[in-house]
Protein backbone atom coordinates (compact mmCIF):
# COMPACT_ATOMS: atom_id res chain seq x y z
CA UNK A 1 0.00 0.00 0.00
CA UNK A 2 2.84 2.37 0.85
CA UNK A 3 4.48 1.64 -2.51
CA UNK A 4 1.22 2.36 -4.32
CA UNK A 5 0.86 5.65 -2.42
CA UNK A 6 4.43 6.60 -3.32
CA UNK A 7 3.71 5.94 -7.02
CA UNK A 8 0.50 8.00 -6.79
CA UNK A 9 2.33 10.90 -5.14
CA UNK A 10 4.98 10.74 -7.85
CA UNK A 11 2.26 10.86 -10.53
CA UNK A 12 0.55 13.87 -8.91
CA UNK A 13 3.86 15.69 -8.57
CA UNK A 14 5.12 15.07 -12.09
CA UNK A 15 1.86 14.45 -13.99
CA UNK A 16 2.64 17.13 -16.62
CA UNK A 17 6.11 15.79 -17.39
CA UNK A 18 4.83 12.19 -17.39
CA UNK A 19 2.00 13.21 -19.70
CA UNK A 20 4.33 14.86 -22.20
CA UNK A 21 6.70 11.89 -22.01
CA UNK A 22 3.88 9.44 -22.66
CA UNK A 23 2.58 11.49 -25.60
CA UNK A 24 6.08 11.67 -27.09
CA UNK A 25 6.64 7.93 -26.65
CA UNK A 26 3.28 6.97 -28.17
CA UNK A 27 3.77 9.37 -31.08
CA UNK A 28 7.25 8.01 -31.83
CA UNK A 29 5.97 4.43 -31.63
CA UNK A 30 3.03 5.26 -33.90
CA UNK A 31 5.33 6.79 -36.49
CA UNK A 32 7.59 3.73 -36.51
CA UNK A 33 4.54 1.47 -36.91
CA UNK A 34 3.22 3.54 -39.81
CA UNK A 35 6.56 3.71 -41.61
CA UNK A 36 7.17 -0.05 -41.42
CA UNK A 37 3.68 -1.53 -41.93
CA UNK A 38 1.51 1.03 -43.73
CA UNK A 39 3.82 3.28 -45.75
CA UNK A 40 4.67 2.02 -49.23
CA UNK A 41 6.24 4.61 -51.52
CA UNK A 42 4.65 4.33 -55.01
CA UNK A 43 7.99 5.16 -56.70
CA UNK A 44 6.19 7.30 -59.27
CA UNK A 45 7.19 10.75 -60.40
CA UNK A 46 3.52 11.77 -60.21
CA UNK A 47 2.72 10.46 -56.73
CA UNK A 48 5.94 10.38 -54.70
CA UNK A 49 5.88 13.99 -53.48
CA UNK A 50 2.19 14.00 -52.57
CA UNK A 51 2.30 10.54 -50.95
CA UNK A 52 5.36 11.31 -48.84
CA UNK A 53 4.08 14.72 -47.70
CA UNK A 54 0.68 13.29 -46.76
CA UNK A 55 2.29 10.72 -44.45
CA UNK A 56 4.65 13.35 -43.04
CA UNK A 57 2.18 16.19 -42.41
CA UNK A 58 -1.41 14.90 -42.23
CA UNK A 59 -0.86 12.76 -39.07
CA UNK A 60 0.93 15.76 -37.55
CA UNK A 61 -2.12 17.94 -38.29
CA UNK A 62 -4.44 15.31 -36.78
CA UNK A 63 -2.31 15.15 -33.62
CA UNK A 64 -2.30 18.96 -33.40
CA UNK A 65 -6.11 19.11 -33.54
CA UNK A 66 -6.33 16.24 -31.06
CA UNK A 67 -4.21 18.29 -28.68
CA UNK A 68 -6.91 20.99 -28.76
CA UNK A 69 -9.70 18.46 -28.23
CA UNK A 70 -8.04 16.87 -25.19
CA UNK A 71 -7.29 20.19 -23.46
CA UNK A 72 -9.68 21.30 -20.71
CA UNK A 73 -8.84 24.94 -21.46
CA UNK A 74 -10.23 24.58 -25.00
CA UNK A 75 -13.66 23.70 -23.68
CA UNK A 76 -13.52 26.37 -20.98
CA UNK A 77 -12.90 28.88 -23.77
CA UNK A 78 -15.53 27.55 -26.21
CA UNK A 79 -18.39 26.34 -24.02
CA UNK A 80 -21.16 28.93 -24.12
CA UNK A 81 -19.12 31.54 -26.04
CA UNK A 82 -21.72 31.65 -28.85
CA UNK A 83 -24.73 31.72 -26.54
CA UNK A 84 -26.98 34.77 -26.47
CA UNK A 85 -25.68 37.33 -24.01
CA UNK A 86 -22.11 36.00 -24.01
CA UNK A 87 -19.41 38.65 -23.55
CA UNK A 88 -17.53 39.50 -26.75
CA UNK A 89 -15.62 42.63 -25.75
CA UNK A 90 -12.11 43.48 -26.88
CA UNK A 91 -10.66 42.53 -23.51
CA UNK A 92 -12.19 39.06 -23.47
CA UNK A 93 -11.25 38.56 -27.15
CA UNK A 94 -7.62 39.44 -26.36
CA UNK A 95 -7.53 37.05 -23.41
CA UNK A 96 -9.06 34.35 -25.63
CA UNK A 97 -6.35 34.95 -28.26
CA UNK A 98 -3.60 34.64 -25.63
CA UNK A 99 -5.09 31.39 -24.34
CA UNK A 100 -5.33 30.07 -27.92
CA UNK A 101 -1.62 30.83 -28.40
CA UNK A 102 -0.78 28.87 -25.24
CA UNK A 103 -3.04 26.01 -26.33
CA UNK A 104 -1.33 25.92 -29.73
CA UNK A 105 2.11 25.70 -28.11
CA UNK A 106 0.98 22.80 -25.91
CA UNK A 107 -0.83 21.00 -28.74
CA UNK A 108 2.27 21.25 -30.95
CA UNK A 109 4.25 18.75 -28.81
CA UNK A 110 2.86 15.59 -30.45
CA UNK A 111 2.92 16.78 -34.11
CA UNK A 112 6.48 18.10 -33.80
CA UNK A 113 7.50 14.76 -32.29
CA UNK A 114 5.89 12.96 -35.24
CA UNK A 115 7.68 15.11 -37.82
CA UNK A 116 11.04 14.87 -36.00
CA UNK A 117 10.90 11.07 -35.66
CA UNK A 118 9.71 10.74 -39.27
CA UNK A 119 12.61 12.85 -40.51
CA UNK A 120 15.11 10.83 -38.48
CA UNK A 121 13.67 7.64 -40.00
CA UNK A 122 13.91 9.14 -43.48
CA UNK A 123 11.31 7.04 -45.32
CA UNK A 124 8.69 9.77 -45.79
CA UNK A 125 11.22 12.42 -46.80
CA UNK A 126 13.01 10.12 -49.23
CA UNK A 127 9.75 9.38 -51.02
CA UNK A 128 8.59 13.01 -51.07
CA UNK A 129 11.96 14.48 -52.10
CA UNK A 130 12.48 11.94 -54.89
CA UNK A 131 9.26 13.21 -56.52
CA UNK A 132 10.22 16.90 -56.35
CA UNK A 133 11.28 18.38 -59.70
CA UNK A 134 13.30 21.12 -57.96
CA UNK A 135 15.28 18.68 -55.79
CA UNK A 136 15.72 16.39 -58.78
CA UNK A 137 17.49 19.17 -60.70
CA UNK A 138 19.71 19.92 -57.71
CA UNK A 139 20.58 16.29 -56.96
CA UNK A 140 21.11 15.22 -60.57
CA UNK A 141 23.39 18.10 -61.57
CA UNK A 142 26.47 16.56 -63.27
CA UNK A 143 25.09 13.01 -63.16
CA UNK A 144 23.58 10.61 -65.69
CA UNK A 145 21.15 12.29 -68.18
CA UNK A 146 18.37 9.91 -67.09
CA UNK A 147 18.93 10.73 -63.43
CA UNK A 148 15.81 12.90 -63.07
CA UNK A 149 13.68 10.18 -64.65
CA UNK A 150 15.10 7.42 -62.45
CA UNK A 151 15.14 9.41 -59.19
CA UNK A 152 11.51 8.50 -58.23
CA UNK A 153 12.56 4.82 -58.36
CA UNK A 154 15.34 5.31 -55.80
CA UNK A 155 13.21 4.69 -52.63
CA UNK A 156 12.25 1.28 -54.05
CA UNK A 157 15.87 0.43 -55.00
CA UNK A 158 14.82 0.15 -58.66
CA UNK A 159 17.12 2.76 -60.22
CA UNK A 160 19.19 1.23 -63.06
CA UNK A 161 22.26 3.42 -62.62
CA UNK A 162 24.28 2.82 -59.45
CA UNK A 163 25.26 6.48 -59.11
CA UNK A 164 21.55 7.39 -59.14
CA UNK A 165 20.71 4.73 -56.54
CA UNK A 166 23.46 6.16 -54.33
CA UNK A 167 21.36 9.33 -54.03
CA UNK A 168 19.21 7.43 -51.50
CA UNK A 169 21.98 7.87 -48.93
CA UNK A 170 22.05 11.61 -49.65
CA UNK A 171 18.28 11.88 -49.24
CA UNK A 172 18.41 10.00 -45.93
CA UNK A 173 21.23 12.27 -44.73
CA UNK A 174 19.21 15.37 -45.64
CA UNK A 175 16.18 13.99 -43.80
CA UNK A 176 18.12 13.19 -40.63
CA UNK A 177 19.88 16.56 -40.61
CA UNK A 178 16.50 18.32 -40.90
CA UNK A 179 15.18 16.11 -38.07
CA UNK A 180 18.01 17.06 -35.72
CA UNK A 181 17.68 20.75 -36.66
CA UNK A 182 13.97 20.58 -35.81
CA UNK A 183 14.67 18.89 -32.45
CA UNK A 184 17.33 21.48 -31.58
CA UNK A 185 15.10 24.40 -32.61
CA UNK A 186 12.11 23.12 -30.60
CA UNK A 187 14.29 22.47 -27.54
CA UNK A 188 15.79 25.97 -27.66
CA UNK A 189 12.40 27.63 -28.17
CA UNK A 190 10.90 25.61 -25.32
CA UNK A 191 13.75 26.59 -23.02
CA UNK A 192 13.40 30.27 -23.96
CA UNK A 193 9.61 30.23 -23.55
CA UNK A 194 9.78 28.48 -20.16
CA UNK A 195 12.51 30.82 -18.93
CA UNK A 196 10.67 33.96 -20.05
CA UNK A 197 7.31 32.88 -18.56
CA UNK A 198 8.97 31.98 -15.25
CA UNK A 199 10.93 35.23 -15.28
CA UNK A 200 7.72 37.26 -15.78
CA UNK A 201 5.80 35.30 -13.13
CA UNK A 202 4.05 37.64 -10.67
CA UNK A 203 4.32 35.03 -7.89
CA UNK A 204 7.29 33.23 -6.36
CA UNK A 205 8.42 29.64 -6.88
CA UNK A 206 7.14 28.45 -3.49
CA UNK A 207 3.78 30.17 -3.96
CA UNK A 208 3.37 28.40 -7.31
CA UNK A 209 3.91 25.05 -5.56
CA UNK A 210 1.34 25.98 -2.91
CA UNK A 211 -1.05 27.14 -5.65
CA UNK A 212 -0.90 23.75 -7.38
CA UNK A 213 -1.47 21.93 -4.08
CA UNK A 214 -4.50 24.13 -3.40
CA UNK A 215 -5.99 23.42 -6.84
CA UNK A 216 -5.56 19.65 -6.42
CA UNK A 217 -7.34 19.77 -3.06
CA UNK A 218 -10.08 22.08 -4.34
CA UNK A 219 -10.84 19.80 -7.28
CA UNK A 220 -10.93 16.67 -5.12
CA UNK A 221 -13.30 18.28 -2.61
CA UNK A 222 -15.42 19.83 -5.38
CA UNK A 223 -15.83 16.46 -7.08
CA UNK A 224 -16.73 14.82 -3.75
CA UNK A 225 -19.25 17.51 -2.80
CA UNK A 226 -20.74 17.64 -6.31
CA UNK A 227 -21.15 13.85 -6.34
CA UNK A 228 -22.82 13.89 -2.91
CA UNK A 229 -25.14 16.78 -3.83
CA UNK A 230 -26.08 15.23 -7.20
CA UNK A 231 -26.74 11.87 -5.52
CA UNK A 232 -29.03 13.42 -2.90
CA UNK A 233 -30.88 15.43 -5.54
CA UNK A 234 -31.34 12.36 -7.75
CA UNK A 235 -32.57 10.26 -4.83
CA UNK A 236 -35.08 12.94 -3.83
CA UNK A 237 -36.42 13.31 -7.38
CA UNK A 238 -36.77 9.54 -7.87
CA UNK A 239 -38.42 9.16 -4.46
CA UNK A 240 -40.95 11.90 -5.28
CA UNK A 241 -41.61 10.33 -8.69
CA UNK A 242 -42.60 6.99 -7.22
CA UNK A 243 -44.39 8.48 -4.20
CA UNK A 244 -46.11 11.15 -6.35
CA UNK A 245 -45.10 13.87 -3.88
CA UNK A 246 -43.37 17.25 -4.13
CA UNK A 247 -39.58 17.33 -3.63
CA UNK A 248 -37.81 19.21 -0.89
CA UNK A 249 -36.02 22.40 -1.87
CA UNK A 250 -32.32 22.00 -2.64
CA UNK A 251 -29.94 24.96 -2.92
CA UNK A 252 -28.27 24.21 -6.24
CA UNK A 253 -26.07 26.83 -7.97
CA UNK A 254 -27.82 28.72 -10.75
CA UNK A 255 -26.80 28.85 -14.41
CA UNK A 256 -25.12 32.20 -13.78
CA UNK A 257 -23.19 30.76 -10.82
CA UNK A 258 -21.83 27.89 -12.94
CA UNK A 259 -20.92 30.32 -15.73
CA UNK A 260 -18.99 32.49 -13.29
CA UNK A 261 -16.69 29.67 -12.15
CA UNK A 262 -16.36 28.12 -15.63
CA UNK A 263 -14.75 31.07 -17.41
CA UNK A 264 -11.02 31.55 -17.93
CA UNK A 265 -8.89 32.52 -14.95
CA UNK A 266 -7.29 35.97 -14.96
CA UNK A 267 -4.74 37.21 -12.44
CA UNK A 268 -5.15 40.47 -10.58
CA UNK A 269 -2.26 41.66 -8.35
CA UNK A 270 -4.71 43.55 -6.10
CA UNK A 271 -6.52 40.35 -5.03
CA UNK A 272 -4.96 36.99 -4.29
CA UNK A 273 -7.38 34.34 -5.50
CA UNK A 274 -6.19 30.84 -6.36
CA UNK A 275 -9.13 29.90 -8.58
CA UNK A 276 -12.38 31.25 -9.96
CA UNK A 277 -14.24 29.39 -7.22
CA UNK A 278 -12.06 31.12 -4.63
CA UNK A 279 -12.74 34.47 -6.31
CA UNK A 280 -16.48 33.78 -6.59
CA UNK A 281 -17.09 32.97 -2.92
CA UNK A 282 -15.14 36.08 -1.87
CA UNK A 283 -17.05 38.56 -4.07
CA UNK A 284 -18.38 41.57 -2.18
CA UNK A 285 -21.89 41.50 -3.65
CA UNK A 286 -23.92 38.48 -4.74
CA UNK A 287 -24.79 40.11 -8.06
CA UNK A 288 -21.17 41.07 -8.80
CA UNK A 289 -19.56 39.47 -11.86
CA UNK A 290 -16.11 37.95 -11.43
CA UNK A 291 -15.43 37.37 -15.12
CA UNK A 292 -13.51 40.58 -15.69
CA UNK A 293 -12.39 43.56 -13.68
CA UNK A 294 -9.84 46.31 -14.02
CA UNK A 295 -6.29 45.03 -13.82
CA UNK A 296 -7.09 41.42 -14.79
CA UNK A 297 -4.44 39.84 -17.03
CA UNK A 298 -3.71 36.40 -18.49
CA UNK A 299 -0.41 35.12 -17.08
CA UNK A 300 1.15 32.20 -19.06
CA UNK A 301 2.79 30.61 -16.01
CA UNK A 302 -0.65 30.34 -14.35
CA UNK A 303 -2.20 28.43 -17.24
CA UNK A 304 -2.47 25.34 -15.00
CA UNK A 305 -5.32 27.04 -13.10
CA UNK A 306 -7.71 26.44 -16.02
CA UNK A 307 -6.59 22.88 -16.64
CA UNK A 308 -8.17 20.97 -13.73
CA UNK A 309 -11.75 19.80 -14.02
CA UNK A 310 -14.20 17.42 -12.38
CA UNK A 311 -13.11 14.13 -13.93
CA UNK A 312 -15.96 11.67 -14.39
CA UNK A 313 -16.71 8.83 -16.76
CA UNK A 314 -19.30 11.02 -18.46
CA UNK A 315 -16.80 13.71 -19.37
CA UNK A 316 -16.24 14.50 -23.04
Amino acid sequence: MDKFRAVLDLHLKYHSALGYGLVTLLTAGGERLFSTTVFQCPCSGTWNAAYGLVFLLVPALALFLLGYVLSARTWRLLTGCCARGARTGCGSALRGALVCAQLSATAAVAPLTWVAVALLGGSFYECAASGSAFLARCLCAGRDPDCEVQLPLVPCHQAKESNVQDLLKELKAQSQVLGWILIAAVTILLLIFTSVTRCLSPVSFMQLKFWKIYLEQEQQILKSQATEHATQLAKENIKCFFERSHPKEYNTPSIKDWQQISSLYTFNPKDQYYSLLHKYVNRKEKSQSIRSSEGDVVVPVLGFVDSPGINTSAEL
